[in-house]
């Protein structure tokens, strides 16, 4: 009997998409860049691309199932360290694809609840880190898988208990503060400003400029229209 063909090895390496998005890694799931035309040339038709996830120091352990009925699931990975999920057509992924798209990993709340016979794309159960690679499947069994992905962490929620509530006080000090030395600052500016106003308008009326000079020479603009100039009040 013939051994089976390897799969292709090719010199993709899978990434978080570089794309600027909301939740790129969360707790629980992280968004991936899609392969475009990493398979073209060794995909037909009829088949598919799968996702495989370890544990980062499982990676190694992972082998590539011979057929889609022995791929790991999702319920296997708190044993096995590894399942497959993410399973789309492989044109989806080809050059001629209308725009590359982005896989969310883990975000498929309800299959953590429910026994479903289709390997699904549930919440990842610990921060990790994870690999991830991705696997040309045929009728025959895998044809093409790219490297393994760089180790991916994801976040880590803050217990509430471990939150120290003492910068909160400290910063309302600080703003206090902040607040009295804006108001002196503007106070401080504010006689600044009168004092060189006050300064010019005085040398302004040494020079003849002031408000007698200024309604003598309106009193002289006979040449304007009347109905333009508007009459000067008493006082000004």
């Amino acid at each position: 009997l013939s051994l089976p063909t390897p799969p292709a090895q090719l010199p993709y390496v899978p990434q978080v998409s570089p794309m600027a998005l909301l939740g790129k890694v969360t707790a629980t799931t992280f968004a991936l860049e899609g392969p475009r035309c990493v398979f073209d040339g060794h995909a037909d038709a009829s088949d598919a691309v799968w996702l495989a996830v370890a544990f980062a120091n499982a990676s190694a352990a992972f082998r590539n199932p011979p057929s889609r009925a022995d791929v790991p699931p999702y319920k296997q990975l708190p044993t096995a360290h590894s399942y497959m999920t993410l399973e789309t057509a492989a044109a989806a992924f080809s050059c001629s694809a209308p725009s590359p798209p982005v896989l969310r990993v883990g975000s498929d709340t309800a299959c953590r609840d429910q026994g479903r016979p289709d390997p699904c794309n549930g919440p990842l159960p610990s921060p990790g880190p994870y690999r991830v690679k991705f696997l040309l499947m045929g009728c025959g069994g895998p044809k093409a898988e790219t490297r393994w992905s760089e180790p991916i962490l994801l976040r880590t929620a803050v217990s509430p208990s471990t939150i120290d509530p003492a910068p909160a006080r400290r910063g309302s000090a600080v703003v206090v503060i902040a607040s009295i030395l804006a108001s002196l600052g503007a106070v401080l500016a504010t006689a600044v400003l009168g004092a060189l106003g006050a300064e010019v308008w005085g040398s302004l009326c040494r020079r003849g400029l002031g408000t007698d000079a200024f309604i003598r020479r309106s009193y002289r603009t006979h040449h304007i229209p009347p109905a333009l100039p508007q009459p000067l009040r008493p006082g000004c």
